[in-house]
């Protein structure tokens, strides 16, 4: 099968609002800049928009060396120089990793504008992928999330109002496939000069941010109510709502809307 990129979307603080881009660079740790930043409580905690629902109203941009956040929560943008520092401990639905602690003053910005105590770091060290033998920034479990756009058609005619693809916050969306033909993929393979090749390891399990408006923060139980009716699997001992796929990336290189991927 082939499928075609028809999004590319990175998220330079975990849980905030995410980039659109034209094209991308895929690294050992999924998209370049994915999931670099993470705002953390004082005791190392990840935040999530489970628990701030206003984290989708932050808008990151990074460039690799100076990050900027504008939101409708704060009175000016934050424009950060990335710091260089000693690790300190934190963690991700609590697994340990490491970040850098970005100092006091994106923490001031962040706490405003969030009115809880936090702290942003920059991840450093080496984050294993559970199952699947890939590595990864402070994403939940894997580098890459892909979701097929006919997937999300099919879902849009199951409710009464149209779900905007940024619900789901995939990385990689993908047309060609038809409804759910990820679920049965297992590779995705570019072509040559830019040959990128992507394992999908598993399907993606859904919680409650896909219930938050990422425009608003406001919330409604019908994006996950719906997908409980038709998308519950079972899953490692457990039942999960499944939607999309997560992937770990095998062979580096460019990605760019329109390409061409095949899929396995």
């Amino acid at each position: 099968m082939t499928a075609v990129i028809a999004g590319l979307t990175v998220y330079p603080i975990k849980s905030a609002g995410g980039v659109a881009l034209a094209e991308a660079d895929l690294t050992a740790t999924g998209l370049r800049h994915d999931r670099a930043f993470m705002l953390v409580r004082p005791d190392g905690r990840h935040l999530s928009q489970r628990e701030v629902p206003e984290l989708a109203l932050l808008r990151p941009g990074f460039d690799g060396a100076k990050l900027t956040v504008e939101s409708p929560l704060a009175s000016a943008p934050l424009v950060w120089e990335a710091a260089d520092g000693p690790a300190r401990d934190v963690t991700v639905h609590g697994r340990p990793c490491q970040g850098v602690d970005q100092g006091d003053e994106p923490a001031a910005w962040f706490g405003a504008a969030l009115g809880l105590e936090c702290r942003l770091v920059r991840f450093t060290g080496t984050r294993r992928t559970l199952p699947g033998d890939g590595t990864l920034a402070f994403a939940d479990g894997y580098p890459v999330s892909v979701l097929s756009r006919e997937s999300l058609d099919d879902l849009n005619r199951r409710v009464d109002v149209a779900l905007p693809m940024n619900r789901f916050r995939p990385n990689i969306v993908l047309e060609g496939l038809g409804p759910y033909g990820e679920d049965s993929v297992t590779s995705l393979r570019g072509r040559a000069p830019d040959a990128v090749e992507i394992d999908l390891v598993r399907p993606c399990g859904r919680c409650v941010i896909i219930n938050t408006d990422q425009e608003t923060a406001r919330r409604a139980p019908a994006p996950l109510r719906a997908l409980g009716r038709y998308r519950v699997e079972r899953f490692g001992g457990g039942r999960e709502i499944m939607f999309g796929r997560l992937g770990v990336p095998r062979v580096p290189g460019a990605l760019r809307l329109g390409d061409a991927l095949t899929a396995t």
